[in-house]
């Protein structure tokens, strides 16, 4: 045993550097606006599957509206693809043609 200084005696512990990890890519979920899905539809996916707050919700929806699209929600790329696919699915069972795409977020 070496001694280090009063009272702290090292055993043979090795200590290894943890690797540092990059973060996954973003993507963004982006909803584009249509004259036939209602409004009250797209609040609903977007509480539903993008986990937004009924405010929130309609926050985003307006911004669809207005703009022609918004972000529903940013995730790695295969929990926003689920997502995505989740939102499309709804909307067909309801025949409903909102469109969503996926777009790198650069942030």
């Amino acid at each position: 045993m070496s001694k280090v200084s009063p009272g702290i005696h090292i055993i043979g512990v090795a200590l290894k550097e943890r690797p540092t990890l990059a973060r996954p890519p973003l993507f963004k979920v982006i909803a584009i606006n249509d004259d036939y899905t209602p409004q009250v539809f797209v609040i609903e996916l977007l509480q539903r599957y993008f986990n937004r707050t009924p405010s929130d919700a309609k926050q985003i929806m307006m911004i669809i509206h207005n703009e022609g699209k918004g972000v529903c929600g940013v995730y790695p790329r295969d929990v926003a693809e689920t997502k995505l696919m989740q939102a499309i699915n709804q909307a067909r069972a309801q025949e409903f043609p909102l469109q969503l795409k996926l777009e790198e977020a650069n942030d």
